[in-house]
């Protein structure tokens, strides 16, 4: 299906929804733009008719977009639709299972650790005010950065200056102005406070310790628990996601020693043995923008949180294969496995930096 073929069955798609009376609209417009998916976005193409036709239709956004997204499905010569930001139409063409893995995998390295960043938000410059407090301050940082991966420009303020310890050891703003939140725009977060002071744990584990837990949960802080956050074993989250990157990262180091480079394709070929389960972490990498998505909305930096563990989790099994054993070559095999571990490792960097958390090459 080619552009101009895909545009005509979108506009198709609009003009039955209207005939069935599930949009109301008057004028209908005379094409439909369709081009390759922006930043955050992901498939073949994407559109922003529904964006378009919300005003009009009185309906919000998301809502036509669903419609939309229900008869595209329906369509032969359409593999998947999948609704992004405030209401795009990303949509797959048919190909397969390995066409639609490897357009997946290249869409993240083409974008690298900003995959999942968009501009729905530009333009918008939400207010957020923290309490005097290192929790609500981290929280706000974060909460920030995640904001600017989708194009806002948000503004902070403190109900105190930010302490010495918190610019230097959690990497707070040293520059958040001091204000009381009380404008009509304002989001002031509060947090349950930590029960202990988290900065003897260092930047990375006093970040994830204090935004790991959901905002109206008591982080597990103090003695007793310091442990949980810096020991390197499995139930540690934050080690699993670090240690996940960091074996992404040491996969390629090896395979350019052994002569090979990351390639998107099929993950097995013709006499291949027995391959780890890949269909978990693939959902899981697709789902990333949406996450990030969700992440600013409801100002809950827990949420990526989560959505890192579960990559992490979810990549392991594959690992294992992802190298030749013994006298066995590199394949195309290998080389597809190879990418889908760099995509992976990379969501797992890019979402660590939203946290504000380091992602070491080496753990």
């Amino acid at each position: 299906m080619t552009p101009v073929e895909l545009s005509r069955t979108v506009l198709h798609a609009v003009r039955r929804a209207v005939d069935a009376g599930e949009l109301a609209v008057a004028v209908l417009p005379e094409r439909v733009v369709v081009a390759p998916p922006g930043p955050g976005g992901c498939g073949d193409y994407a559109t922003n008719v529904a964006l378009q036709l919300a005003r009009p239709a009185g309906q919000p956004a998301p809502r036509v977009a669903e419609l939309l997204r229900t008869r595209l499905l329906r369509t032969d010569g359409i593999s998947d639709v999948v609704v992004t930001g405030p209401g795009f139409l990303n949509i797959s063409l048919d190909g397969g299972a390995d066409a639609r893995l490897a357009r997946l995998v290249r869409d993240i390295l083409r974008a690298g650790p900003r995959y999942g960043h968009t501009d729905t938000l530009a333009g918008q410059a939400p207010e957020l005010h923290a309490a005097h407090d290192a929790r609500a301050v981290v929280l706000m940082d974060a909460v920030a950065r995640v904001l600017r991966s989708q194009g806002a420009r948000p503004r902070l303020t403190c109900a105190g200056p930010p302490e010495d310890a918190w610019v230097r050891i959690l990497g707070i703003p040293s520059d958040i102005p001091v204000g009381t939140g009380t404008g009509t725009r304002s989001d002031t977060l509060r947090p349950v406070p930590a029960p202990a002071d988290p900065t003897p744990l260092g930047r990375d584990a006093a970040r994830w310790a204090l935004l790991h837990p959901a905002p109206h949960d008591r982080p597990h802080l103090g003695p007793g628990h310091d442990d949980e956050h810096l020991a390197q074993r499995e139930t540690n989250p934050l080690f699993r996601v670090r240690y996940a990157h960091a074996r992404t990262r040491a996969l390629l180091r090896n395979a350019a020693d052994l002569g090979f480079t990351p390639e998107p394709g099929p993950l097995t070929s013709d006499g291949d043995g027995p391959v780890a389960p890949h269909g978990d972490v693939l959902p899981l990498l697709a789902d990333h923008p949406r996450v990030l998505a969700a992440t600013a909305a409801h100002r809950a930096p827990d949420r990526l949180a989560r959505h890192l563990v579960a990559v992490a989790d979810a990549l392991g099994p594959l690992l294992p294969s992802v190298l030749p054993l013994g006298d066995e070559k590199p394949s195309a095999a290998h080389r597809a496995r190879l990418a889908l571990a760099e995509a992976a490792g990379t969501v797992l960097a890019g979402g660590l930096s939203l946290l504000g958390i380091d992602a070491p090459d080496h753990l």
